[in-house]
């Protein structure tokens, strides 16, 4: 004990509590200690499903395991903000499917057979997770068999390729059990033949009625709402108040902008570079040290220039000018362009290669060329010589496919201006290559430009100047939302409210990933103000909290107004059909109702009752007309803002509306239930989705 108390004294209260939890685990039931610690740690999980945790850890795992199938699937390995979003929810769907739907599917009895795999992924039945994959198109964009034989082939000695066709079975094995569970409550909507008829029968129904209009008296003093009456609605609708957690803050941010001084010295060094950039006779190494944008040797298309850069540029390009643009300027960007080459090149040309790697490949990369330039057979060659077996478009060994700029094989890009059927060596990072290009799409006219491109940045001294402005107000601020309003008072800067901030919120106005700030808020209590925030290196942000909702249901004294508005509603409703009734007693002609309650009598003609379109009256006044006896006065009638009397004068039939057609919103109907299985499916089993709080 001595011991202890001498580690105590050096260590504080934190160790002795990881002492003393050790010292628990020997007396409390190790299940119990779990539940304790798993309790704790709930905070830092990504989500839950089914019962079922997803720790951060293993949400990770599952994003590095798709960002793999990305980048075997794209071929790249970068990655902007957009498909990260869209990595992390293929990771996430994946967890829900395992954990989730799949369990669900197999107890409603569904199965996805062995046999039924093998007709899904290499028989008739092809699974439309294949068919539609573009990894499996031929040159026309269709789907190719071959193709795919070809890539499972390839998949049984690659270990990459066999991580993506593992991949591939699985969605189809999902999607399946998708499509069977769909067609499981598709197939269990049916209408009886009396519904079907009566459709039919509704929507070929028109009427014309005369009603008039009793506006409810709103300033009623005598219909009151109690505080017992909003509570006991509020009891009786609270799933209805169900509400994430959010936060009301107000922000002040201060964007770092390139002065004028600055825009104007990037201007004069742009001018200053355009002698040398019309001289230079090593583009890439000018650009690489003078340009924002490396040198490319991309093939434009008009297009595709006026895209990229803008059509003032294209414009330039594609008028045949000699030389060197102009600097074209936009905001803080200047550009300035030269014609490097133009030739009518193809889109896209088909590509077989040969494979020499080894201290003698480039020689024998030369003999080889020779003998398929004098006519030798290529797919025997690449059979007996090429280091690359496993390339066969269409079953020819030697075949790579078809290429465009954008999907090649690095080094290979110079292949959309090869001659057709002329070999040539090409020499990769992967080793010698003999290549021939032995069709191509249509040529059309494309331009090769240098681009010196220069963007005006904030110097250091105009960086610490709003850096200082910025700082001045989180000085006056002092932490609290107090000193942020005095502070917003004196220095004369916008206050930006925003309410509802929620764990996912990561734009702010136009600022996007901004997600420090949203960390910031929510760990951090009403009333408190940050000192500077900084988001990418551009933006100082001073950020208030005024007001934290938690995640459960909205408290009844937030929802209080809009429930009396509901319940004084539903009172003037009653009372107004109570005293309608009182005056119109013994009245038998609309207009003389109309007159007694200093009103007047209107008339809609076809009103249908049917119709997927708006209604001519509100739903209440057309539920009533559509069981309404003909020429008999009825009523009254509660709408939304006023009591109705009327009567139905005619009605008529027409046959329009088929029984097709009440079978096809059927379906419809059906359809959209569909939609609803996964969210159903994760309301019953407590999905928590918690991504927000991490990315």
């Amino acid at each position: 004990m001595a011991v202890l108390q001498k580690i105590r004294v050096k260590f504080g209260l934190a160790i002795s509590i990881i002492i003393a939890l050790a010292l628990l685990s020997f007396i409390i039931d190790p299940s119990t200690l779990e539940t304790a610690l798993n309790s704790m740690s709930a905070k830092y999980d990504v989500g839950q499903i089914a019962g079922k945790r997803v720790s951060y850890t293993d949400f990770q795992e599952n994003v590095d395991k798709f960002t793999t199938i990305h980048q075997i699937a794209s071929g790249s390995s970068v990655q902007n903000e957009e498909t990260q979003k869209q990595i992390r929810n293929a990771a996430w769907q994946d967890f829900v499917d395992r954990y989730m739907f799949l369990k669900n599917a197999k107890n409603a009895g569904i199965r996805v057979g062995e046999d039924e795999m093998v007709d899904l992924t290499t028989g008739n039945n092809i699974s439309p997770v294949l068919s539609q994959n573009r990894a499996f198109f031929d040159e026309t964009g269709a789907y190719s068999p071959d193709a795919l034989r070809e890539f499972v082939q390839n998949a049984s000695s690659d270990s990459r390729l066999k991580t993506f066709w593992s991949y591939l079975q699985n969605s189809v094995m999902v999607q399946k059990y998708y499509d069977k569970y769909d067609a499981l409550f598709a197939g269990s909507s049916i209408q009886p033949k009396l519904f079907a008829d009566m459709a039919v029968e509704e929507a070929n129904t028109t009427a014309s009625v005369e009603y008039v209009m009793i506006p409810f008296d709103y300033a009623d003093s005598t219909v009151t709402v109690t505080n017992g009456e909003i509570k006991r609605y509020y009891d009786a609708h609270k799933k209805d108040y169900k509400q994430k957690a959010g936060r009301d803050i107000e922000y002040v941010v201060y964007e770092v902008v390139p002065s004028e001084a600055d825009i104007a010295r990037s201007s004069d060094e742009i001018d200053a570079l355009l002698p040398e950039f019309a001289a230079t006779t090593n583009m890439k190494a000018f650009l690489l040290k003078n340009s924002d944008r490396s040198y490319s040797e991309y093939w434009y298309k008009q297009d595709e220039l006026a895209n990229n850069l803008s059509s003032d540029i294209a414009e330039f390009v594609f008028s045949g000018n000699q030389g060197i643009s102009p600097v074209y300027k936009s905001g803080n960007l200047f550009r300035a362009v030269k014609t490097i080459a133009s030739a009518n090149v193809p889109d896209s040309v088909y590509v077989k290669h040969i494979l020499l790697q080894g201290a003698d490949a480039k020689h024998v990369a030369d003999s080889l060329c020779g003998v398929v330039a004098k006519g030798g057979n290529f797919a025997s060659l690449a059979t007996l010589y090429s280091a690359d077996q496993n390339s066969a478009d269409g079953g020819e060994m030697g075949n790579l496919g078809w290429f465009t700029q954008n999907y090649t094989i690095p080094g290979f890009e110079g292949c959309v201006t090869a001659e057709l059927n002329k070999p040539f060596v090409l020499n990769t990072q992967y080793g010698s290559h003999v290549v021939v290009v032995t069709k191509r799409t249509k040529p059309v006219a494309k331009k090769q430009v240098a681009i010196l491109e220069k963007t005006a940045l904030a110097s250091k001294e105009t960086f610490n100047d709003f850096y200082a402005k910025a700082n001045r107000f989180a000085t006056l601020a002092a932490g609290t939302l107090e000193g942020y309003r005095k502070a917003v008072d004196s220095t004369g800067v916008y206050s930006h409210p925003m309410n509802n901030v929620t764990e996912a919120t990561s734009n702010y106005g136009a600022i996007s990933q901004a997600k420090e700030i949203t960390r910031w808020v929510y760990d951090n209590k009403p009333g408190k103000a940050s000192n500077i925030i900084t988001v990418n290196n551009n933006y100082f942000f001073i950020v208030a909290v005024k007001a934290a909702r938690e995640e459960g249901y909205t408290p009844v004294s937030d929802v209080a107004a809009n429930i009396n508005e509901v319940l004084k509603l539903e009172k003037l409703q009653a009372k107004s059909v109570k005293d309608v009734a009182a005056k119109v007693e013994g009245m038998t002609d609309l207009q003389q109702i109309a007159d007694a309650l200093k009103s007047s009598v209107q008339t809609r003609e076809d009103v249908a009752f049917g119709s997927t379109s708006a209604p001519a009256v509100e739903p209440a006044l057309l539920g009533a007309i559509a069981k309404a006896p003909e020429g008999q006065l009825c009523g009254p009638v509660a709408g939304r803002a006023c009591t109705y009397m009327f009567k139905v004068t005619k009605r008529e039939t027409g046959s329009f509306y088929t029984a097709e057609d009440a079978a096809t919103m059927e379906q419809n109907k059906a359809r959209y239930t569909t939609q609803m299985i996964v969210p159903t499916m994760m309301e019953y089993d407590n999905v928590k989705d918690n991504r927000e709080r991490f990315f």
